[in-house]
């Protein structure tokens, strides 16, 4: 296709990644709510949804760096666009963590709408690593696999569910 035969279909660079993240992270949705649908508890689904981004990372690097660097350098993107399926992928974020607490699974004082920031803020940080470290054509210094068992180990410490005689007394 000539150059400047895309622009018969999206009016610019930025509309282009506009369509093109909106596009992909619905297929993403789609292929999490399908995996997460078969899992019983809130820790199993939450343990999941650590796993499968970043495999999604390690599985297509390419759509993970436009996705954690492209995205972030464009003006419009960031400025002016509400990204409605990213919205959409924090939001199953936080019900798998609110679910855990209704389900008692998690402590009653988290709070899912904080923790679903922190939460992505680490999977996000680690592939931006990953990312940059390939294509600066290093050897990764981590396998994500094993980060993502990693960040899920950092989870259980901190959202598993005290008993109530500890919760009464403050400790952990």
């Amino acid at each position: 296709m000539a150059g400047g035969t895309i622009y018969l279909y999206f009016k610019n660079k930025d509309d282009l990644l506009i369509n093109l993240f909106e596009d992909r992270m619905e297929a993403i949705l789609v292929q999490l709510r399908a995996e997460l649908a078969t899992l019983d508890t809130a820790s199993s689904r939450l343990k999941r949804m650590l796993e499968l981004h970043l495999y999604m990372v390690k599985s297509n690097p390419a759509l993970a760096e436009v996705f954690t660097v492209e995205v972030r350098q464009s003006a419009k993107f960031m400025r002016e666009y509400t990204p409605a399926k990213f919205v959409e992928y924090l939001g199953v974020l936080e019900s798998i963590l609110a679910d855990g607490i209704a389900s008692g699974e998690f402590r009653r004082d988290i709070d899912p709408n904080i923790l679903k920031h922190v939460l992505f803020g680490a999977l996000d940080e680690v592939s931006l690593f990953w990312i940059r470290s390939r294509r600066d054509g290093l050897q990764p210094p981590y396998d994500l696999e094993r980060t993502a068992d990693e960040i899920w180990r950092l989870c259980t410490t901190s959202l598993v569910r005290r008993d109530a005689a500890q919760e009464e007394n403050g400790r952990e």
